[in-house]
Parts: C-alpha cells; sequence; structure tokens
C-alpha cells in the first residue's frame, strides 16, 4: 500500500470544533501524521484522555481556523489572501491568526509558518492591523518565545509612535492588564525601531517644563504694584 493511500485508510476521528460544535470526521492516520496531539498514547499537560471512543472535542478552538486546517490536510495547502477581494482580506487574516494559535496547541510548525505569512500580508494588502482585542489571544496563548508574539509588539510599538495614528500607549491598556511582559515588550521594541536616538537631557533647558502652572509649561512673571502711599 503506498504512503498516500494508507494515510487516507482506516478510522476516521470525530472532531467537535467551537462552541457550537461544528463536527468533522477525519482520517485518523492522516492526522496522526502530522501531528502527536491526535494519538490517543501522545500526552498534552499531561492529559492522556482527550480522545474518546473516537471522538475529540476541541470546543475553545475557531470552527473557521480548523475549516483552513483540514484543507491543508487534504490538499497541502491554505488560500492565499492575495488573491480575494479587498473587503475580506481583514477577516481572512484574523482567521489565520487563529489557526496560528490552533497550530501552536496542536504542534503543526509548518503550517504555522504558512498561517503567519498570509497573516502579515492579509494586513498589509487590507491596509489594517489588529487592534488590542484582536492581540490578547497571542499573550493569553503563546509561549514567550512565540515569532506572532514578536509580530504583534512590532505592530503595537509602531502605532504608538507613530504621529498619523489615533493610537497612543493607552488603547493597549488592556494588553498591559493581562501581562507586565507586554508593556516591556513594547518598550524594547520601540527602542528598537527608534534607531537609537536619543531623547534631550530633562536635567537641561526650560524648568518651567516641571513646575505646576494654571496654563501650559511657562511660569508667569509677577507683577510688582507701585507704592503710591
Amino acid at each position: 500500500m503506498r504512503a498516500t493511500e494508507r494515510l487516507l485508510s482506516g478510522p476516521l476521528l470525530d472532531i467537535f470544533v467551537g462552541p457550537e460544535g461544528r463536527r468533522w470526521s477525519l482520517h485518523k492516520n492522516l492526522l496522526v501524521h502530522h501531528a502527536r496531539f491526535f494519538d490517543e498514547s501522545y500526552a498534552v499537560n499531561g492529559e492522556h484522555k482527550r480522545i474518546n471512543d473516537g471522538k475529540l472535542e476541541l470546543r475553545d478552538e475557531d470552527a473557521g481556523a480548523f475549516e483552513l486546517l483540514v484543507k491543508w490536510l487534504y490538499q497541502g495547502k491554505i488560500d492565499d489572501v492575495s488573491w480575494m477581494p479587498k473587503d475580506v482580506k481583514w477577516d481572512y487574516a484574523f482567521t489565520c491568526q487563529k489557526l496560528y494559535l490552533l497550530c501552536d496547541t496542536i504542534g503543526l510548525q509548518e503550517l504555522k509558518n504558512q498561517a503567519i505569512d498570509q497573516f502579515r500580508r492579509g494586513c498589509h494588502e487590507a491596509g489594517l492591523v489588529p487592534g488590542p482585542e484582536e492581540m490578547k489571544p497571542v499573550y493569553e496563548k503563546t509561549p514567550p518565545s512565540s515569532p506572532f508574539r514578536k509580530l504583534v509588539i512590532k505592530i503595537a510599538a509602531r502605532q504608538i509612535m507613530d504621529p498619523g495614528s489615533e493610537k497612543d500607549a493607552a488603547s493597549y491598556r488592556e494588553c498591559f492588564a493581562i501581562t507586565p511582559d507586554f508593556a516591556v515588550d513594547v518598550i524594547n521594541a520601540i527602542k528598537e525601531g527608534s534607531g537609537g536616538s536619543l531623547f534631550d537631557d530633562p536635567t537641561e533647558g526650560n524648568g518651567c517644563r516641571y513646575h505646576e502652572h494654571e496654563d501650559g509649561e511657562s511660569c508667569h512673571k509677577t507683577v510688582k504694584f507701585k507704592d503710591i502711599s
């Protein structure tokens, strides 16, 4: 039996994805070939009984992202965002972000790389970038070494430093609250991206900038009244 025939034969595994439990029946040999995650004998975080009676529950994952995973398993590729209309590019890019997080859980490095490539391309071609709400899951579900963390941090740092952007550091307050690492990473990315330029020495120059005034940064001159007595 040829390898392809072997992978597309044998028992099926029923996988239920998302809160609504969308069901896929997929060849178990094919799944295990690509990721040990789908093998009952493989423990994830010490948990062996993820698969019971030929069924696997992935209720915390996104069904749209899993659909892309299935496409990759059976066709060897996912769709290229460059061929899509502009009004759907961002939605597809965000689905690819979810696909990346799914692959991070399952352990599919090759597909992770394709997913992040499509995410970056989709953002660029749509002229949009993820906001704090989209960035939060990246920090919640990936390890500190994740390339996707590096990507969203550079996006956030660029948004903060862009004089034409409406976003500032306060826009990312929710992300800062998730973990101090986000704030540290953003500051380091800003330092790296600033090209080593140094601020003016705050201990020199106009001291009025650090005084308390009613208006602005200038001390008001004291008006002396002439003695008319």
